[in-house]
């Protein structure tokens, strides 16, 4: 059974949340404010956060930055939840890592599946078996890992997908459409300026070797070949 850790200071809503994840079948664990959830976090980590942006000790944002620093917990998935709907926002979501983002009002039912879809996308029976490893770079699709010079790279769901993506067709150019279809699928709110926020959080994470991932103006990016 799945853990789930929902984080709001709304308790209507942190309970009608929670029970929807409990009937979905997953095991759900609340927390009210930043300073509650970082103590969850350290005691037993979860599978995925949910996560409300306004709380009211930590803000959201900097609980994600947390999250992400912490080589415990940075590949943990997060959901960003917020009543906050303009697309800078969700920008400075995606650029803090949040692997997907959903508005106030939502409906539970949309939460429930956008859980399942995160979490299919890291599980290991959902990725074919490969490892694939150019230059420094070595990701292991199988266990959901990427390392550069054998160091692990803390990359979330989306930018492990966008990676496999683009490793899987050296040498060929994918444009954003196709990035867009491969890893969000059916998600028609996100753009394509998502796309350059979350590859260019990628090659952060790839340190020198993120020269790799190369930019195809005004068409899409291509993994270097040769």
């Amino acid at each position: 059974m799945k853990k789930i850790l929902v984080i709001d200071d709304e308790p209507d809503l942190r309970e009608l949340v929670r029970i929807n994840l409990d009937q979905a079948g997953y095991s759900v664990e609340t927390a009210s404010s930043g300073r509650e959830a970082l103590h969850a976090l350290r005691r037993s980590a979860p599978d995925l956060v949910v996560l409300d942006l306004m709380l009211p000790d930590v803000s959201g944002t900097e609980l994600c930055r947390k999250i992400r620093a912490d080589p415990a917990l940075a590949e943990i998935p997060v959901i960003m939840l917020t009543a906050k709907a303009a697309e800078v926002d969700r920008v400075v979501g995606f650029e803090l890592g949040a692997d997907d983002y959903v508005t106030k009002p939502f409906s539970p039912r949309e939460l429930v599946l956008r859980v399942a879809s995160v979490l299919r996308r890291r599980s290991p029976g959902s990725t074919a078996e490969e490892i694939l490893e150019h230059g420094a770079i070595r990701l292991d699709a199988a266990r959901h890992r990427c390392s550069v010079d054998g160091a692990e790279a803390p990359l979330t769901a989306k930018e492990f997908d966008l990676l496999r993506v683009l490793m899987s067709r050296p040498g060929r150019v994918v444009t954003r459409e196709a990035l867009l279809e491969c890893v969000w699928r059916s998600d028609v709110k996100v753009t394509s300026r998502t796309i350059d926020t979350h590859l260019k959080r990628l090659r952060e994470k790839l340190g020198h070797a993120g020269g790799l991932v190369e930019t195809v103006r005004g068409v899409g990016y291509r993994f270097a070949d040769g």
